[in-house]
């Protein structure tokens, strides 16, 4: 419920405040998900199912899934209807924002009010959204597993292992002609879990052949050293800036740096 939202956020300190504010309500939409059916066809995957389903130390924004099992009764629209209707009944003023004419479904979810609402912002009317992305066409090879996990309410989701998230995270460093601090941060934590703990190549390089095909044989010859190559071209203080408003220790991101990565990469030749 709304109340509930607010006075958790009310609970805590202002600074991370919004990141919890949008947690729980990413975490009432994945329920109302759930309940639909639609962790069947979808499959959890991104920076946000990191953050639900292995509790990575920093917030995100959006909501990405995949389309892993055909279905005819799956719709965004009829799902994104259902989300609206449903958080409507919790007493959330919502607003909902639909673009489904591409291979990458779109849905915008906002919250009319609610930051103001949590004492988060002056500003009566400004809308918390949240990004829901549907690919339709995903790349081939995902490794698929089922997690309960209870952040506000228990939830079961269908999402990729941990190695396709691996892959799905170093495709887009490697593929975005941007850097986000984000990435790197989610790159630090993958290389940090040891030994045995290895991207999904069959993914990797199937998500490289849409993106960035140039790629893809330096990759299946020496991933590391792609990742390290590509690294030489990041702006760090820009990276820092990205990252810094999601993370849960502030003191993490003087982590973002050529001299981390260089060691996490290091006897890649």
């Amino acid at each position: 419920m709304k109340e509930h939202a607010i006075g958790i956020v009310r609970r805590t300190d202002m600074a991370g405040g919004l990141n919890l504010l949008r947690e729980y309500v990413q975490s009432r939409i994945l329920g109302v998900m759930q309940e639909a059916g639609a962790m069947i066809p979808l499959a959890f995957m991104g920076g946000t199912a990191l953050r639900f389903i292995y509790r990575i130390p920093r917030y995100s924004e959006d909501l990405d899934f995949t389309v892993e099992h055909a279905t005819e009764g799956y719709r965004l629209r009829t799902l994104a209807s259902r989300i609206e209707r449903r958080l409507q009944r919790e007493g959330y003023t919502v607003r909902v924002r639909i673009s489904d004419s591409r291979a990458v479904a779109m849905a915008m979810v906002g919250f009319v009010g609610l930051p103001a609402e949590a004492g988060l912002s002056p500003h009566a009317n400004q809308v918390l959204w949240v990004k829901i992305e549907v690919d339709t066409t995903p790349p081939a090879g995902a490794g698929l597993a089922v997690s309960v996990v209870d952040r506000f309410g228990l939830l079961r989701l269908q999402h990729h292992d941990l190695p396709s998230l691996f892959a799905g995270k170093v495709a887009a460093v490697l593929a975005r002609s941007y850097t986000k601090g984000r990435d790197l941060y989610d790159l630090m934590w993958y290389l940090t879990r040891g030994e045995g703990v290895e991207p999904n190549f069959v993914l990797l390089a199937n998500a490289l052949r849409q993106t960035a095909p140039g790629m893809v044989k330096a990759v299946e010859a020496d991933w590391r050293g792609a990742v390290r190559r590509r690294l030489e071209h990041v702006d760090w203080q820009d990276a820092r800036r990205d990252v810094a408003p999601f993370l849960e220790q502030g003191r993490d991101v003087e982590l973002i740096s050529a001299e981390t990565f260089a060691a996490l990469l290091r006897g890649a030749e």
